[in-house]
């Protein structure tokens, strides 16, 4: 007998015509029951009726509620202690989970651009998917495959509640199958803050009308003339008024979250069924759509922002390409080079404003766990799928390119069943977010993973990842990383075109937006 993707796929038989003839009277005997897979007692399936996805149940305990929360392109900058910068950042909620839980200070993304990342840590392997739709060149995988299976996919299997509010960016038809026909993924780079009903609705429930900048901010080319990428800026209502954090998409989504966990808490039944919830928020991600009330905020941080050195290395050198830097990082350069210092001032401060309105976001969701009487016991996680540029090297955004603040992500793990404040300095990866919340689940796939559970590590315990020393272990993820950035290297010129038309799209936008 041989499998598809053993051990736990799709089999069949090899027979010969005369061995299949023999059979089809019993097959046709069997009726509906020789379709289904065979069990083998303690197995369950993803579809039992196909035998896709098998899995074991390790824990015979209650299974935690889990709630992953997502933000998207955060750099050290903005968290990180070892960071001067972090220290202006007031982001209270997401150190309360650092304060409660554990914070792993080396955990790094597999590819530093949206949809590759999200696509590998949302199922546990190296994607496939090396770009974002927006960029990708012609014949690129951007989306996952139906065939794909996702770990929210495991935990619905498993008896789980599983919902969603946010970004998808890797296709919509996984997060339809692990969170049910009512989830509404986007499958695109940014919210669609004139183009979703719901929450233009909302919108209108508050008496706000849709946003228009009020301030933005604006590239220019190396020329120092040309205008360039529009990074977004300080928003206000389209008749002028200002534009109140309420009516934030961010906090849209903070507030749509609140509301599908106490419908589940209301409908379902939360005492059989445990709840799994991810909340993919979008923002601190440029373009900016800062609100009002953060005036004094601004103030604040202008007086204490300063520039990267090595931005000002860069312009000491007329932000000509370094030395072994590679060359797609000219074509990167081109889009998302900042050469002025005014700019990149304006930059940080937004991107910093930005992530507080990210926080304050998170805040309200969290507070509705603690009120509910779910935080305490509850598994909390915390993270990004990739990091920033910030400034350095003269540029901002992130990119095929390997510099380590791209590939930096955020991971706090706040543990069920209490407090407990920890910092963990070994190097982990976003491949070990599914194993940790399966682990966490009790559900352990027979498919196979290239991650590892943290679990061990919030206990205080080396786990499987000190089976092979860490070293060899993240070298080898290196390596791969290395050969997709080669992969993508190779194909500079097609994304360059990409980004052109990108260029003219997003000034197209700026112009409506006006």
């Amino acid at each position: 007998m041989l499998y598809i993707n053993p051990p736990g796929g799709v089999f069949f038989t090899l027979m010969n015509r005369r061995h299949f003839l023999g059979m089809a009277p019993a097959a046709l005997l069997a009726g509906s029951t020789s379709a289904q897979a065979p069990d083998s007692g303690d197995r369950s399936y993803i579809q039992p009726r196909t035998g896709v996805g098998p899995f074991h149940r390790t824990g015979a305990g209650k299974q935690p509620n889990i709630f992953l929360i997502t933000a998207d392109m955060v750099s050290p900058d903005l968290y990180h202690p070892d960071r001067p910068l972090s220290k202006h950042v007031k982001i209270p909620n997401i150190r309360s989970l650092m304060t409660d839980g554990t914070f792993f200070s080396n955990a790094f993304c597999t590819v530093p651009l949206c949809a590759p990342s999200r696509a590998s840590y949302l199922t546990g392997r190296y994607s496939y998917i090396q770009g974002n739709g927006e960029r990708a060149p012609e014949g690129l995988e951007t989306q996952l495959r139906p065939t794909d299976t996702i770990f929210p996919e495991y935990l619905k299997a498993a008896g789980y509640l599983t919902r969603q509010s946010g970004k998808g960016h890797v296709g919509t038809q996984k997060f339809l199958d692990a969170f049910g026909e009512n989830d509404q993924p986007w499958d695109r780079w940014s919210p669609p803050v004139f183009d979703d009903e719901g929450f233009l609705a909302y919108q209108r429930s508050l008496g706000v009308k849709p946003q228009k900048y009020s301030r933005e901010i604006v590239f220019r080319m190396q020329d120092g003339k040309t205008p360039g990428n529009s990074a977004g800026g300080w928003i206000v209502q389209e008749d002028g008024k200002p534009f109140p954090f309420e009516a934030h998409y961010s906090c849209y989504l903070a507030k749509r979250s609140v509301e599908t966990l106490r419908s589940l808490l209301e409908t379902e039944n939360p005492g059989k069924h445990p709840i799994y919830h991810q909340l993919d928020i979008f923002d601190p991600h440029q373009p900016f759509s800062i609100p009002a009330g953060y005036e004094q905020r601004e103030k604040e941080l202008r007086s204490a922002m300063t520039l990267p050195s090595s931005y000002e290395a860069s312009r000491k050198r007329d932000f000509k390409k370094w030395e072994n830097e590679p060359e797609i990082l000219d074509v990167y350069r081109k889009y998302w080079g900042i050469y002025d210092p005014q700019t990149l001032i304006d930059y940080r401060v937004a991107y910093i404003l930005q992530m507080e309105v990210v926080d304050r976001a998170i805040g309200l969701f969290l507070d509705e766990l603690r009120k509910q009487g779910l935080y305490e016991s509850s598994l909390v996680i915390f993270t990004s799928d990739h990091g920033e540029m910030n400034g350095r090297r003269a540029m901002v955004d992130k990119g095929v390119y390997l510099y380590p603040d791209v590939l930096r992500v955020p991971f706090v793990v706040k543990p069920q069943g209490g407090s407990q404040t920890k910092v963990v300095s070994d190097s982990i990866s976003l491949l070990d977010l599914s194993q940790t919340i399966l682990d966490a689940a009790g559900i352990q796939p027979e498919a196979k993973f290239d991650g590892v559970s943290l679990l061990p590590a919030l206990a205080g315990k080396a786990g499987d990842a000190a089976q092979q020393p860490a070293v060899l272990r993240r070298l080898a993820r290196g390596r791969q990383l290395c050969l997709r950035a080669a992969a993508s290297h190779a194909r500079r010129r097609t994304l360059s075109l990409r980004l052109q038309r990108q260029f003219a799209q997003r000034r197209a936008v700026r112009h409506a937006l006006r």
